[in-house]
């Protein structure tokens, strides 16, 4: 989610934007010294550990806790924070710190589960109050305790066993199918625990919950499901009491499961899916938007995946499949836009117009408003009520690996759907202020566009890591993709790297080395540059083992940036400088010249593996480090070895690539160039040392209609066309005005002209020409080096400098040459160090099913390699 919120000011305006929309609904806060109640966002104290109270806006004078309805208190004094305080509370360090008096530490378990505010008498008479945030007290005497801790439905020879965290209710009870069964409380971890007979098993259940909810200024008690479910009943109106190692859910074959061989994450060629998507237009799939679609072995879909994992894809990345908020999960409640929208012009309104009249009620949705992080989504099974979706989604795992691909699974725990009260807010009606992030003053964190999360407390890290356990041990999940992982501590996807780590095939199923991790290392926010906490952003996660994705060389090939108010900015691989289109915000010839030999080098950092100590020489001629080349006012190569940062030219967010393209490169080029340019931006990704990652229906020039924000857009503008006949996708109106409006005057000429919706052979070129590349990488071990100094000593780039020629880009890697030309002219590139020796193109391109590239040839005597116009040619020595 939110590929474009990166580096850089246009950045920091979005996220900017986005607080103050959600703000908007927050109540404002009051003055410290308004008198005698804060408003529901007003907490300016957080009691950070049993000792240490600090008060944003307090004088450095006594003040004190009042809890209770008698004003009962915790006497606080002037104090400062220690070593060990300051280093977790980096945001808090210039703010006047106050110490528990001792004799009042007994209190602090009591008050915890009762109405709290802290106040102080002024210097001027004034009585400031303000509430009080109380997460790190909570992890200083709970949570070490409660951290390792079995919570949710836990069996024990066929007997389950219940368990919440809830410090701070006052009781906490079991609504069992209708009843209601009291649990207790275990003072040492906040945890309630209830056991059960057999017969609870596959009945529904949810938690009473009683507790003082400072957003609503009183005590409520909730009913709410478990936040450890591990299945619910339709539209996640209650939980089930499940065990998930019941053998009734295991599909046939589960237990013998063989996998396709593991392949490590710098060799990883990515294929990104929604699971919608991939089959509801897909008429010879017998489960059209379903997990069961990606198990019918004959479908046009599964055929074409099958296809590319023989070419050398090894991953299914699947958009979020968990449980999520905003989609009605029984078909019958599920709205279809009400107008024949094939009758319209290809450049219409009407078809968006009428999307967005469902829109709010239909069955699309991207996923990324989670509501329970650990059960599979109901509207993706054949029925959402019961147990259906649990063995789909294994019988999906199953499809997936017996077509030679693994299982990715994209992850959202940085933010939750709705926080406080709202019928969608799970966590926070349990442990209200605990798991949400909150700024100084109360209010929710919101820089993730939704109610963010605070894993770096110690019960929200907590559930992190068991939550992806629980995919990997009883889904068999390969893979986990964390979506604004900048969000995460470092420490917290650390975390959950060691708990994969310790799963073995004999003790637990799976082997947790063999599962990867990667994920959006953006760096913005309330957590930005680590104010509060070394983050799992781009640099930080270095030499981990766990890659983020790279924006440097995706806008070097596109060209401009996501969020350019004219889309016709051309990049590498959209005719920049060397076929330019009409836009002036290209700039001048010398300038565009400049920018294309930006880069060129951008693109080179990105075929290293985005290292940030490989030196070469760049386009002005300077001897520099990949660190040393400017990205935004960012190091460009970020890397300490390949695999840390993962390559693509294109995913969900934003315009597709064929879409970038209908944007960027001259209206006037023909299907047959427009294929070729998105081969070659395929290439920047799919030949490049490191992970890489491309959306599905690329290969197949997949279009969304221009759309660049397409998550509530339908099935009209999102679904995947797998027979050529029925087109790419171009051409079916204008895109949602909601995210678009601003870019209908470029899209409107564009999507009337017919020529700029391909036909079958410019589809099948480019899906035939996209797996060559696949077969070249999977058949080269050049392409999968393991080191820093490996990518040193192997690859080169022997004609930059100075005199590259732009638009073309020539890598030297072992024994391959890979050329790259980007332009609309034959290029010839000159490698002197390599005159008479022994090159032909490679024999999967010589004999594949591009001819134009087939035409690539090599003069020996001078080491000459002469390259078709938007062509990747790759030779080999021998």
């Amino acid at each position: 989610m939110n590929g474009p919120l990166r580096n850089g000011p246009l950045r920091r305006t979005v996220a900017a934007v986005a607080m103050v929309l959600c703000a908007a609904a927050l109540p404002a806060a009051t003055s410290a010294t308004a008198a005698p109640a804060p408003t529901p966002a007003d907490a300016r104290a957080q009691w950070i550990d049993r000792d240490t109270v600090i008060w944003k806006g307090a004088e450095r004078t006594a003040a004190q806790l009042e809890f209770g309805t008698h004003g009962k208190r915790i006497r606080l004094t002037p104090g400062t924070l220690s070593p060990s305080e300051r280093l977790a509370y980096p945001h808090l360090t210039g703010y006047p710190a106050f110490t528990v008096d001792p004799r009042d530490r007994g209190l602090a378990r009591t008050a915890l589960r009762d109405k709290l505010l802290a106040t102080q008498r002024r210097a001027d008479g004034q009585r400031a109050v303000t509430g009080v945030q109380i997460p790190g007290v909570l992890d200083d005497l709970y949570g070490a305790r409660a951290r390792h801790a079995a919570l949710g439905p836990v069996f024990h020879h066929g007997r389950p066993t219940l368990s919440v965290w809830a410090p701070t209710a006052r009781t906490v009870a079991l609504e069992l199918d209708g009843r209601t069964v009291p649990m207790r409380r275990e003072d040492a971890t906040g945890i309630w625990r209830v056991q059960g007979t057999r017969d609870w098993a596959g009945k529904p259940y949810r938690y009473l919950v009683t507790v003082w909810v400072p957003t609503v200024g009183k005590t409520v008690t909730n009913k709410v499901t478990d936040p450890y479910s591990t299945a619910l009943t339709a539209g996640s109106a209650r939980s089930l009491v499940t065990d998930l190692d019941d053998p009734e859910l295991a599909p046939a074959g589960w237990s013998q499961l063989t996998k396709p061989a593991a392949v490590p994450l710098r060799r990883a060629r990515i294929q990104e899916l929604q699971i919608r998507d991939f089959s509801v237009e897909d008429r010879t799939s017998r489960h059209p938007g379903q997990y069961l679609a990606l198990t019918d072995r004959r479908s046009d879909g599964m055929r074409h995946l099958a296809s590319l994992a023989r070419s050398g894809t090894s991953y299914v990345h699947l958009l979020p499949a968990f449980d999520f908020a905003t989609t009605p999960e029984r078909r019958a409640d599920q709205e279809r836009p009400g107008c024949d929208l094939a009758s319209y012009a290809p450049d219409s309104d009407s078809q968006q117009d009428c999307v967005g009249k469902s829109a709010a009620h239909d069955a699309y949705n991207w996923g990324y408003d989670p509501l329970h992080y650990t059960v599979p989504e109901g509207a993706y099974a054949s029925d959402p009520e019961g147990p259906a979706r649990t063995v789909e989604f294994r019988r999906m795992v199953q499809g997936l690996n017996g077509a030679g691909l693994r299982t990715v699974m994209d992850v959202v725990y940085n933010h939750t759907a709705a926080s406080g009260q709202d019928p969608h807010s799970v966590l926070d009606r349990i442990v209200p202020g605990y798991y949400q992030r909150l700024l100084d003053d109360g209010s929710v964190a919101t820089s993730t566009c939704c109610s963010g999360t605070a894993p770096e407390h110690t019960m929200m890290g907590k559930l992190v890591v068991d939550s992806v356990v629980t995919w990997a041990k009883e889904y068999k999940v390969d893979g986990f993709r964390f979506d604004l992982m900048g969000h995460h501590p470092k420490a917290n996807i650390l975390a959950v790297r060691k708990a994969l780590d310790a799963l073995t095939p004999r003790k637990d199923g799976v082997d947790g080395k063999s599962i990867f991790l990667y994920g959006e290392g953006w760096n913005f926010g309330e957590a930005a540059n680590d104010a509060r906490f070394v983050q799992a952003t781009q640099q930080n996660m270095a030499g981990t083992g766990i890659a983020t994705f790279s924006d440097r060389a995706r806008d070097a090939v596109r060209g401009g940036s996501p969020f350019d108010g004219d889309p016709g900015i051309q990049g590498f691989a959209s005719g920049l400088y060397t076929d330019p289109n009409s836009s002036t915000g290209n700039g001048s010839r010398a300038e565009q010249r400049a920018r294309l030999l930006h880069y060129q080098d951008l693109i080179k950092v990105g075929l290293t593996g985005n290292l940030a100590d490989y030196t070469f020489t760049d386009t002005t001629g300077r001897r520099v480090k990949g660190s040393q080349l400017d990205y935004n006012g960012a190091p460009a190569g970020y890397a300490a070895a390949p695999g840390d940062a993962l390559a693509y030219a294109d995913a969900h967010d934003n315009e597709t690539l064929y879409d970038a393209l209908a944007y960027k490169l001259p209206q006037r080029t023909g299907a047959a160039d427009r294929s070729r340019m998105q081969v070659l931006a395929l290439a920047t990704a799919a030949l490049s040392q490191g992970p890489a990652l491309s959306q599905a229906g690329s290969d197949l020039l997949r279009s969304k209609s221009l759309d660049r924000n397409s998550f509530d857009s339908g099935d009209w503008f999102n679904a995947l066309h797998w027979n050529c006949a029925d087109g790419n996708g171009f051409g079916r109106g204008l895109p949602p005005a909601a995210d678009n409006k601003d870019k209908w005057p470029y899209a409107k000429p564009l999507l009337a002209d017919p020529a700029l919706r391909p036909g079958c052979a410019a589809i099948s070129d480019t899906s035939a020409a996209y797996r060559d590349l696949l077969r070249i990488h999977a058949t080269e071990p050049a392409f999968g080096l393991a080191t820093a100094a490996a990518v040193q000593k192997a690859l080169s780039f022997p004609l930059s400098g100075k005199a590259e020629t732009p638009g073309v880009l020539t890598m030297r890697l072992g024994n391959l040459v890979v050329v790259l030309n980007a332009t609309p002219h034959r290029q010839d590139q000159t490698v002197r160090d390599l005159a008479g020796e022994r090159y032909a193109l490679h024999p999967v391109q010589a004999h594949g099913a591009d001819r134009t590239t087939a035409t690539a040839s090599y003069a020996r005597p001078s080491g000459t390699f002469s390259v078709p116009a938007r062509t990747v040619a790759v030779y080999r020595r021998g």
